[in-house]
């Protein structure tokens, strides 16, 4: 998202400096070249070894690179190096000196010639954030053409609680990657994405449960997130992690409350990819108590849980509604009876029956099946790769 892009992040004298090891850790993700510069209070905060090591470059702090040397380090150069320039975090003091026009470090003069776009994320206590004068200096540099990237809200280092703390490395990153990729592809449109099992409980110790592990709704919410998409990502117990600023995850554990879940925020969405393994059935009643051993066989009543994808094909209006069929036998003629009777335009058809695919497997072999009966197989690939295969599918239908 980045590639080829070079990133200049100037970090002044605040705590929240610890946060711009992740940011520039974050722009090398994506592909960026990245050079750190440093005020002479940053280096009480963060070493230039560590920003160094993770952003491949040298680290500047000074005008001189070696004291004993007197080998001078060229700021205007550095400035128009860059293809943007981003001071997180930018403390009170920076913040006024940058609206002033004052260069007494390195960091304010590399600022003062940057032709680039400039982004600040300033990061101080909520009292000074609040400060006549702060507001003052902020709405001056916003003349001047740079962006603001407003302060969080949460508990602050001085123990209080409030706005002030440097906007999170993942917000920050994001802006970046959608200045330089205006015209992303799914800005705009809203997935509504499930991942994972459900766990149908029985008694408190023990449940019901299937193997999926979550990874290919996971990654088709990263799919459709790097190209401008926001995701509301309904997710059963998995060990997948994922964040981002336009990600609403929410957590639920059994077929009810993904039931829930699903429908509440299926009105909103644009897509709707079910790409989570419901149990079909869940136990008729539940034991408040831990059910205790005996002799002989135990046998459990179970009811049939809400179809999902039937009732989301009932509410469809505008939405592109795509399911998941993991088959056993008969894949093909199963999953298309299931595109039928639930009104879906797509099913995602993977078989047990491939080597590599279904549960448990960094890796899927899919067929998508379109309610017109067009049909595309894809080659076995990484659930990364499968989910780019189908949010490719999702950009041809709706953009």
């Amino acid at each position: 998202m980045l590639k080829g892009k070079k990133i200049l992040l100037g970090i002044s004298g605040g705590i929240a400096a610890y946060k711009s090891a992740f940011l520039v850790r974050l722009f090398v993700k994506y592909g960026a070249e990245v050079k750190v510069v440093l005020t002479p209070a940053a280096l009480d905060f963060v070493t230039p070894l560590t920003l160094s090591t993770l952003s491949k470059n040298p680290v500047f702090s000074d005008f001189t690179e070696d004291a004993d040397t007197g080998e001078w380090t060229n700021h205007v150069e550095l400035g128009l190096w860059a293809d943007a320039m981003i001071i997180a975090p930018a403390t009170s003091n920076t913040l006024g000196k940058m609206a002033t026009g004052q260069s007494d470090n390195f960091l304010l003069a590399t600022y003062m010639s940057a032709k680039c776009p400039v982004f600040i994320s300033p990061a101080m206590d909520l009292d000074m954030y609040q400060h006549p004068a702060t507001k003052e200096n902020l709405d001056k540099l916003a003349s001047f053409g740079n962006t603001i990237i407003p302060a969080g809200t949460g508990e602050l280092a001085s123990g209080l609680s409030g706005e002030g703390r440097m906007a999170e490395p993942e917000d920050i990153c994001q802006l970046i990657i959608e200045h330089f990729n205006p015209k992303l592809s799914l800005k705009g449109k809203h997935f509504l994405i499930s991942a994972g099992p459900t766990h149908e409980a029985i008694d408190p110790v023990r449940y019901l449960g299937n193997n999926s592990s979550g990874k290919m709704g996971y990654e088709l919410a990263k799919a459709a997130l790097n190209l401008g998409a926001s995701v509301t990502l309904v997710s059963g117990p998995s060990q997948e992690t994922l964040s981002h600023p336009k990600l609403e995850l929410i957590k639920v554990k059994s077929a009810q409350e993904m039931f829930e879940a699903m429908t509440a925020n299926f009105d909103a969405s644009d897509v709707c990819i079910k790409a989570a393994a419901v149990a079909d059935y869940t136990p008729l009643s539940y034991s408040d108590t831990k059910l205790k051993k005996k002799e002989g066989d135990l046998n459990i009543a179970l009811k049939r849980t809400k179809d999902i994808l039937a009732e989301l094909g009932k509410q469809k209006k505008k939405q592109l509604l795509i399911g998941f069929a993991l088959e056993s036998e008969n894949g093909l003629e199963n999953a298309k009876g299931k595109l039928e009777r639930k009104n879906l335009d797509a099913i995602i058809l993977n078989t047990l029956a491939d080597k590599g695919a279904g549960f448990q497997h960094d890796t899927n072999k899919i067929t998508i099946i379109e309610s017109n009966n067009n049909m595309r197989t894809f080659e076995l690939k990484s659930k990364s790769k499968v989910a780019e295969d189908i949010i490719n599918f999702v950009l041809e239908k709706i953009c």
